[in-house]
């Protein structure tokens, strides 16, 4: 810094003030000096002062850097922003040191956030696609513009923070964003939010390689930094507070919850960009309380990737392929396996059975059956003489630590904690051996489960082996109080757990637990389970708040089809929204056995849009007749709303035969932000048919005027009985 004042000199800058520019810059000064608390510099003197003797005053009261700082501070409120510019032109060093800081810290201090070395992975070049892929990420398809925020949705575990790690070191590097972005600053809410309170300037300078950061050189120009907040998903604030609440100034101390809201929300530097990073259901939550440009998907392991992972652990070819079309005919399993380290598990679980000559057809009868398989064989002892009072007594402790930390929000665990629930220090290596634990990434001596969908299977069996009265933290709630937060989405880290519980009482499942543990589990947990949906089966209320799709999940790993028809007659109203095929079939699988609803509504978003190949569409066709079926089956359907779909003619044909069935009438039709990709003629030809049909809404759903005119002559036949058009 020295160096750059004694070549170009402070005076230098503000020489190239007017003087109308020149008496604004001594006002903020003084203004400055009170509201930031600066040393006071007698005013006479400032008032008085040439540019130079000015120049010299800043230097002689603050030293260098600070004086840079305010007089940073004050270009931008008098409107030369050229001058900042220019000055960080000069000061790019600052860039140059950040960049080979970022590059030690990624390549050191990051090795312990993953399973291999750094160095392996930095000696790993950016590939042209690669490259191409991160400059993309800030390239608006719409506008071709580059947005200021950008969502990066991806399961758990699929590689968002490694890839996150390699776009940083291509910055470093000089690769990627160098016109763009002059500061990448990365936060991690898990990490920063253990700080409880801080100011932007405090969070920026943590990441500095110094005690001291030039923070007003790197604030300059907003417009030029990155802020990538990784794992909101672990952010404890729902967005929601109020504007009066948020943070505008970056030197303001606040609580960091609030700090990282403040950004989000753009209240704080709303010129910089952000990269947000979360699991698909934390964004189905928050995304319509962030402004954002673009949102982008990491999907992990394509179907070869998962397809070679198998070849790469199977000796055998035919046997890895026979393995792999197992896990492919299971939409459910196979999605899971998009997740690398998940996808190794789910192949080394399969080996491992079929090194034991067994089946491997009903382990992958559903998700929970796989994850009792592969959790149950981890701690099994090899002979019978082998550990087995120990290793069940590590199961419980492992069950009480994930029931903890699932109730808690908590995923990363002391030592203190797996001593209170029963897990000592002798333990950890075995556990670590066997790879259910790993070493924490972001915490010292702390430790996480192998995988969060792993914590979510061992939070299950706790209720199967316990009761949560039994569990020495008053934090972990009653099996009835987990089933309605979990149906009502109400935590959205919680993605598997209520399917685990479900999943668990199917009587395979039951019997590898009492294998296990040695004795007969109790039937209690199913009874509590069935009550708690009888009880949403007549409170209208509930039924309203309940996740249709959380529901039909449930229900479908439970694979128990009395249960579920007696579940599916207890609603008079649904509602659900299926994105992919996975979620079209488990609906399907609920939906057939319909027979008393009232209100019906769905989204299918694209997963019907378009034509595919035969036989995958003889699938969701399939699919989406039983779920059309249910406008037939239930003979009292009073209100239909259809949602944010996009039909092809094939699927379209499908719901009109269900709609024009003499049982299907329906009251109420809602069709918002619904395309139908033919001719809408079919549509409107059944709103006259319908003589039940009262209400009508179409609100965001695109009509042309053709389409106009004739819903005007189909709504002025005398045989409509339609009294109400939105």
């Amino acid at each position: 810094m020295a160096s750059f004042f004694s070549d170009y000199g402070l005076m230098w800058y503000l020489e190239e003030l007017n003087k109308k520019e020149f008496m604004k810059f001594k006002e903020f000064l003084k203004e400055d000096i009170v509201q930031y608390g600066l040393k006071q510099i007698p005013w006479t003197e400032v008032k008085k002062a040439s540019r130079e003797g000015l120049a010299n005053l800043l230097v002689k009261y603050y030293e260098e850097k600070k004086a840079w700082d305010v007089t940073f501070r004050i270009f931008q409120k008098i409107n030369r922003k050229d001058l900042s510019e220019r000055a960080a032109r000069e000061l790019a060093g600052y860039t140059k040191l950040y960049q080979a800081h970022l590059k030690k810290k990624l390549t050191r201090d990051w090795s312990r956030k993953f399973d291999f070395p750094m160095q392996d992975f930095v000696d790993q070049k950016v590939s042209q696609d690669e490259y191409s892929h991160f400059e993309h990420l800030f390239i608006s398809k719409a506008t071709e513009k580059n947005p200021h925020t950008v969502l990066l949705k991806g399961m758990a575990g699929v590689g968002k923070t490694l890839t996150l790690a390699r776009l940083m070191l291509a910055w470093s590097e000089g690769l990627v964003f160098q016109n763009k972005f002059s500061y990448i600053f990365y936060f991690c809410c898990q990490e920063v939010t253990q700080l409880k309170t801080a100011s932007l300037a405090e969070l920026i300078s943590r990441e500095w390689p110094s005690p001291s950061a030039p923070i007003m050189e790197i604030i300059s120009q907003p417009e030029k930094l990155l802020f990538i907040i990784d794992s909101l998903e672990r952010l404890d604030c729902d967005l929601t507070e109020p504007e009066l609440e948020l943070c505008g100034d970056w030197l303001e101390k606040r609580p960091v919850h609030i700090l990282l809201s403040s950004l989000l929300r753009r209240k704080l530097l709303p010129e910089s960009s952000l990269l947000i990073i979360a699991t698909p259901e934390t964004f189905d939550k928050l995304e319509d309380r962030i402004n954002y440009t673009e949102m982008k998907a990491m999907l992990g392991f394509d179907e070869n990737s998962r397809r070679m992972c198998f070849r790469d652990l199977f000796p055998d070819r035919n046997t890895a392929q026979e393995a792999f079309r197992l896990v492919r005919e299971n939409e459910q399993v196979f999605t899971l396996c998009q997740v690398p380290l998940l996808c190794w598990a789910v192949a080394s679980c399969l080996k491992d059975e079929l090194d034991k000559g067994r089946d491997l057809a009903p382990v992958c009868r559903r998700t929970t059956s796989l994850y009792t398989t592969y959790i149950l064989n981890l701690l099994t002892p090899k002979s019978v003489h082998g550990r087995r009072k120990k290793n069940q007594d590590l199961l419980q402790g492992l069950c009480s630590l994930a029931a903890e930390g699932m109730w808690t929000d908590k995923f990363s665990f002391s030592e203190e904690d797996l001593r209170n629930n029963g897990i000592i220090s002798t333990d950890i290596p075995t556990l670590l051996n066997i790879k259910i634990f790993l070493k924490s990434r972001d915490f010292k001596n702390s430790y996480t489960f192998f995988h969060p969908s792993v914590q979510e299977f061992c939070a299950a069996v706790f209720y199967l082996v316990k009761n949560h009265t039994d569990h020495p933290s008053k934090d972990v709630l009653c099996i009835e109080t987990l089933l309605f937060t979990f149906l009502k989405k109400v935590n959205i880290q919680w993605i598997f757990w209520g399917y685990f519980i479900f999943g668990l009482l199917h009587q395979s499942e039951l019997e590898k637990l009492e294998a296990f543990f040695g004795y007969q589990l109790s039937q209690e947990v199913k009874q509590k389970l069935y009550r708690c949906l009888e009880t949403i089966g007549v409170n209208e209320d509930l039924q309203e708040q309940v996740d249709g799709m959380k529901l039909f999940y449930c229900l479908f790993e439970m694979d128990d089809e009395a249960f579920v028809v007696q579940v599916m007659n207890f609603l008079q109203q649904v509602k659900f929204v299926a994105k992919d095929y996975s979620d079209l079939m488990v609906a399907a699988y609920c939906l057939k056995y319909c027979t008393t609803l009232k209100k019906f509504s769905f989204s299918v978003q694209a997963v019907l849009q378009f034509e595919q190949e035969h036989s995958y569409m003889e699938k969701l066709l399939i699919c989406w007749q039983h779920v059309c079926s249910a406008l037939v089956s239930s003979e009292q359907v009073q209100e239909l709303q259809m949602k944010d779909t996009n039909l092809g003619k094939s699927a379209f044909s499908v719901l009109y035969n269900h709609l024009k069935h003499p049982s299907c009438t329906p009251q109420i039709l809602e069709v918002n932000n619904v395309t139908f990709l033919c001719s809408n003629y079919m549509f409107f030809e059944l709103l006259a048919q319908n003589h039940n049909l009262r209400y009508l809404n179409l609100s965001l759903t695109t009509l042309s005027h053709d389409d106009v005119k004739l819903l005007c002559e189909v709504l002025n036949r005398e045989e409509c009985n339609i009294v109400k058009l939105l």
